[in-house]
Formats: structure tokens, sequence, C-alpha cells
């Protein structure tokens, strides 16, 4: 008998207070999950990559996997939120695909609804995986699968402004000397930083190299340390080294103010490496600083190869078969370059930066990078990032003090 049996099949109750809490809607239930009862031999597998159509090298991968471990491959794409709900649907129906490849803060929500396994249970290898990214995918002690790659937030800088303002990017090694660079280019008839401050997860995660930057923590949002961080930005859009526009700013759009080519510096992250160099923009990237020096923790981005549970047991040697395939150290490093991520192992990352010098500083920042749901906070992440967006959003609009609104907020998450 197999050494770990099907988990408890959540309750509808249970699957709709997760589904609320990970910020997706209800929707109609899974289709293409379970086995193929006319054939043993299919293996479904999910994903959050809908750009990668039949043919790509992506599908060719979930192919040539499948042929490897003996089985046809039936792939289903999905945007990321639909396929939160689909996967908690699914488990409730007994229907969950055999390998499911998730963004990694949705990693816990479906923990703890009993949908996944664990990597005890799985046998899934994750000793190569730095301990910093496959935090994400942990919970109660556990650990639900393996990261297919990451991506994180850098600073982008524009060396022409740079230069053109007499700044030179060395000198910024902490928030002072970043500020101080910041009015040097203000001073001289430029634009400063542009990032997103937006009242969403993606304001929160743009915010949250500061936050963690200045020593705050998740579970303390009103500490002084989270206040200073709070406090930065503040001052950057009260003296107009940052735009108002940042309030609404997506990070798409804060990229679009900086391929403009008129702003110094731009937050953004490893997918708009390849924006940059069709702006033609002579640009080049530093990990975000702390606010005393050394590179700030990033939260990861990426996704997360999971197995969930399973009625038939039967099914989880090969369900491992396909997680190992796809995570192998050849096929991590041709995913996420295809993926524009940087690999969840040194190995790989040695190997992409041999590749590719530009990757350099994306590696340094995602060695240093955290889970948003690490330090156990499961499903309670998506309320304290909640209510610290709407804190940033009052702060930077001028309806409350940075301390105020933090104050509010940690009163908000208790």
């Amino acid at each position: 008998m197999n050494s770990f049996s099907r988990r408890h099949r959540p309750t509808a109750a249970v699957l709709i207070s997760l589904a609320v809490a990970a910020g997706v809607t209800a929707c109609g239930s899974g289709s293409g999950g379970g086995s193929d009862s006319a054939d043993g031999g299919t293996y479904t597998v999910w994903d959050p990559y809908p750009q990668f159509a039949k043919g790509s090298a992506w599908t060719k991968l979930l192919d040539k996997c499948g042929t490897a471990a003996g089985v046809k491959i039936k792939r289903t794409a999905f945007d990321t939120s639909d396929l939160t709900n689909k996967a908690l649907l699914a488990a409730q129906q007994g229907n969950s695909p055999d390998v499911l490849i998730v963004d990694n803060p949705v990693v816990s929500t479906l923990a703890e609804a009993g949908v996944l396994t664990t990597t005890d249970d799985n046998k899934l290898d994750t000793s190569k995986t730095d301990p910093n990214l496959l935090a994400a995918g942990q919970s109660g002690g556990k650990t639900y699968g393996t990261p297919i790659g990451a991506n994180t937030l850098a600073l982008y800088y524009n060396k022409k402004v740079l230069k053109e303002a007499g700044v030179d990017v060395a000198s910024v090694k902490d928030w002072p000397s970043l500020t101080a660079a910041l009015e040097k280019v203000k001073k001289a008839g430029k634009k400063g930083i542009t990032f997103s401050a937006i009242g969403t997860e993606e304001g929160s995660f743009q915010f949250l190299p500061w936050f963690w930057g200045a020593g705050a923590k998740l579970t303390q949002l009103d500490s002084a340390q989270g206040e200073s961080a709070l406090s930065l930005w503040k001052g950057w859009v009260k003296s107009g080294v940052a735009p108002n526009s940042v309030l609404n700013n997506t990070q798409t759009t804060s990229w679009q103010e900086f391929a403009t080519g008129e702003y110094a510096f731009a937050e953004n992250g490893t997918w708009q490496l390849a924006g940059a160099k069709k702006a033609g923009l002579d640009y080049g990237v530093l990990p975000i600083p702390g606010a005393s020096g050394g590179n700030a923790a990033a939260p990861t981005g990426g996704e997360f190869v999971t197995l969930p549970a399973q009625d038939d047991t039967g099914r989880y040697p090969t369900s491992q078969k396909l997680a190992t395939c796809l995570t192998s150290t050849q096929n991590l490093y041709d995913t996420d370059t295809t993926l524009s991520y940087v690999a969840p192992t040194t190995e790989v990352q040695d190997k992409q930066v041999a590749a590719n010098a530009e990757l350099k500083p994306w590696v340094a920042a995602v060695r240093t990078a955290k889970g948003r749901t690490s330090d156990d906070l499961g499903t309670k992440y998506p309320k304290i990032s909640e209510q610290m967006w709407k804190a940033v959003q009052s702060a930077l609009s001028g309806s409350k003090s940075p301390k105020d609104a933090l104050t509010d907020a940690q009163s908000a998450v208790k």
C-alpha cells in the first residue's frame, strides 16, 4: 500500500472561506482533472501559463516529461486567480489534476484546504532548492511542492539620466544615498523614481522590499521600522522625486513611465528585461538597498510544482516522476530562461549568470528574497497585505500620517 493516503476532502464552507482569503472569486467546477477512466496512461497537468500555446517550448517540455514517464499529458492552462479557484473546487469534487503548478502565495491556501500532498509523502527532492525560496511553499512545518523558478523586484536605472545629473550609481548603497541621488536628479531637471503603490496586492508586493529592508515584520505592521519605510515613500512623493501617479500605478504603468526614458529609477521585476531592451534604454539593475545598507529582502514571485491528493494513490509515483522531470537541473534552466525567471537552485543560477551576465543582480536579489507567506503566515497573509496597501494609499494620499495609517492597519488585522 502507498505510504500516504487520500487526505480528508475539504468541505464547501472551507473552500469558500479559503477562496475569499486568497482573493479569488467563485466560478464553475474544474475540468480536466483526475484520471482518464478510458486511458490510465493519461496524466493531467494544470498550469498558469496560458501565454504558452501548443507547440511552445513549455508544452514540448511537458510532453517530453510525459514520454519519459511512459504516459500521455493532458495539459490545461488557466489565468492565475482562476486556477486557484478551479483547484479548490476540483479537490472538493475529487477531480484534482495529477500535477498542479500554482503561484507561490497560493500554496499555503491549498495546503490548509487539504488539497496538496507534502514532500515527505510524495518524495519530491527539494535538497538543492534555496531555503528562502522553498519557504514560500511551507506551512505548519511541512513543505508542499518545489519552486519551478522565481522572480523578484530590483531597481532599474537609466544610465543616461544619472550621468546627466552627475550621479554615480555606485554611491547608492542605502536609503540616504538613494534619496540624495533622487534629489540630485530632480535638481538637474529630470524625474526621480517610479513604482507601484496601487491599492491591490501589486502595491503591497512593491512596498515589501522597503518594509523588510527597514527590518519590519508582517506580524507587526505598526512598528517603528514599518513607519520608517512608509515615511520614505511618503517623503519621496511629497518632495516630488516620485510622481503622484504611483498611487494608481500598476507595475505595468509604472514600467511605461520608466520606458519613456525620463526617470532615473524604477522598481520592477525580471519580467521587464525584454521590455527594457525593446525600449532601447541604456539601463542597469541593482538590488533594492536596505535602510542602512546591504540588499533588502524582496518578495518572491514565481510558481511551485505541487502534487494534489488523489483518491487513486497508485498515481503518485508517476506524478512524482513528472514533477521531478519538470524541475530537473537541465529543464529548470530551459524553463526559467523561457519564463525570464531566476532558477531556485544555486547550480542553475550560476549557469544562468554564465550564459547571461545581465542576470547577476537578479540572482543576487533572489538569493535574499523572501516568500510573502513565509514565517508561517500562510492564509493570514492576504488580510495583512490588504491592510498594508490600504495604509500605503492613506499615507501617500495625505489622508493619514504614516504612523496613523499603520496603527489603523495593525488594528484591522487583529
